[in-house]
């Protein structure tokens, strides 16, 4: 009897939360209001949902609050949403008590020796335990190993009494966002969804189909967290791959660029990559590891992805190789010369220096005791070695007294032809001259 109870108030609990994600009733709280939480929220909002924004930073509120944001979000729509009360945001962990959907958005970083650091999420799933009332459906999106919301979610959720399919559903979506990239957003880019059972998996559906035009269902939480593994590690390993090759070709004499752009003149089984001075981001750098760490509980070494690693962690030290390279044959030493690195943050367009190979660079060539500035419109501070740097005006005086100038970032806005006119020497570590045609009046290199 107790079980059919049970089976019955599970039904019940399900077609509740069904019927209120249907008619957009559902009262939704994201946690983070970073680079996922925040555009995951404004999509929400702006589709009907009311929605609570709750992160620990009261800067981060205070941002939101008054409409700031990155420059994937439309501020305009933002500000207009906080106005409306469509969303709203604070540190408050309590109204979790009143939500149907939770979505977990929170950092999962690398400790020191490359273990994944779970600490984000076990607090926000102990603080979603401890306020929710049932019946509701919590979301996890953060990027992590196989296994994390079955095993480490799901048991604290539990830890209070409360079961799943009956009190709560439990779901994982991995985001999916390109920052900076003006064709792909929540809203039209695929969405995975998993459930911890059949109805989590129907609930986490039917929500994001609010407001995502393609969802794709897989059978369990783990293959959709090995998913979103893969799909990094497989643009990890490609670079690594290209990475490799640029350094063959400059050994054999040959031009990578051309070897490249002859490649991808094949119609099918090739996809073009390009060498670059290494990987930044959240993404690409750290998700390996992830992999990497969770496959020694089977007793597994991936050593084609830690291969991969290694070479895309090598490339900074091996465009300080090519500098000095340059420089010697210019009659200069590394040392005691004026370099400016062109770039500081990892992507075009963006500000965000997170993992980015510019700052690996830039403490490399300094501890050369080369003088090392930079110049970055997107970036205008950045810390390097534990202190604060400012980028430089890109002035006439600071390309000519630029003993060399290294190219690290393809932002748009720069005046390349200039750079190129001014400077006595250029390192272009991104082929950005070659595709924008710029002669390189026998000043420029290539990796």
């Amino acid at each position: 009897m107790n079980v059919k109870r049970t089976h019955r108030e599970a039904k019940k609990n399900s077609g509740l939360l069904m019927e209120r994600i249907k008619t957009r009733e559902a009262r939704v709280a994201i946690m983070g209001m970073g680079r996922v939480g925040l555009p995951l929220a404004v999509a929400a909002a702006n589709c009907g949902f009311r929605v609570r924004g709750i992160d620990s930073d009261p800067e981060v509120c205070k941002k939101v609050r008054l409409g700031k944001s990155s420059p994937d979000i439309d501020e305009a729509q933002l500000r207009r949403l906080v106005r409306n009360k469509r969303l709203t945001v604070s540190g408050d962990f309590r109204p979790l008590g009143k939500t149907d959907v939770v979505v977990i958005c929170v950092p999962t970083p690398l400790r020191t020796h490359g273990e994944l650091d779970l600490s984000y999420i076990t607090a926000a799933s102990k603080r979603i335990s401890q306020n929710i009332k049932p019946p509701v459906l919590i979301i996890l999106e953060s990027t992590t190993y196989p296994g994390t919301t079955e095993e480490v979610v799901k048991p604290l959720l539990e830890s209070g009494g409360k079961r799943l399919g009956k009190d709560f559903f439990l779901a994982y979506s991995p985001e999916r966002l390109d920052p900076g990239n003006p064709r792909y957003g929540i809203c039209n880019t695929t969405k995975i969804v998993s459930g911890a059972d059949t109805a989590s998996r129907k609930l986490v559906e039917a929500f994001y189909k609010s407001f995502v035009e393609r969802t794709y269902c897989v059978g369990k939480p783990g293959i959709a967290e090995m998913a979103k593994l893969f799909e990094n590690i497989f643009r990890g390993v490609n670079i690594a791959l290209v990475n490799e090759m640029a350094q063959i070709c400059s050994r054999m004499g040959l031009d990578t660029y051309e070897v490249l752009n002859a490649a991808a003149t094949k119609e099918f089984g090739f996809m073009l990559f390009r060498p670059g001075p290494g990987v930044g981001g959240h993404c690409i750098p750290l998700d390996p590891y992830y992999l990497l760490w969770k496959s020694r509980e089977f007793d597994l070494h991936p050593r084609f992805i830690q291969l991969a690693q290694d070479i895309n962690e090598n490339m900074p030290y091996y465009v300080e190789r090519k500098l000095i390279d340059a420089l010697n044959n210019q009659q200069k030493c590394l040392r005691g010369s004026n370099i400016l690195l062109l770039g500081i943050a990892y992507k075009a367009g963006e500000g965000d220096t997170r993992e980015s190979p510019a700052i690996k660079l830039f403490e490399l060539l300094e501890k050369a005791s080369a003088k090392v500035s930079y110049h970055d419109a997107f970036c205008p501070k950045v810390k390097i070695s534990d202190r604060r740097v400012v980028s430089k005006m890109l002035t006439d005086d600071l390309l000519e007294n630029s003993d060399a100038v290294v190219i690290t970032t393809d932002h748009p806005g720069v005046d390349y032809n200039r750079v190129v006119e001014k400077s006595s020497l250029v390192l272009d570590t991104k082929y950005l001259l070659r595709d924008m045609k710029i002669p390189s009046k026998g000043k420029v290199i290539w990796l």
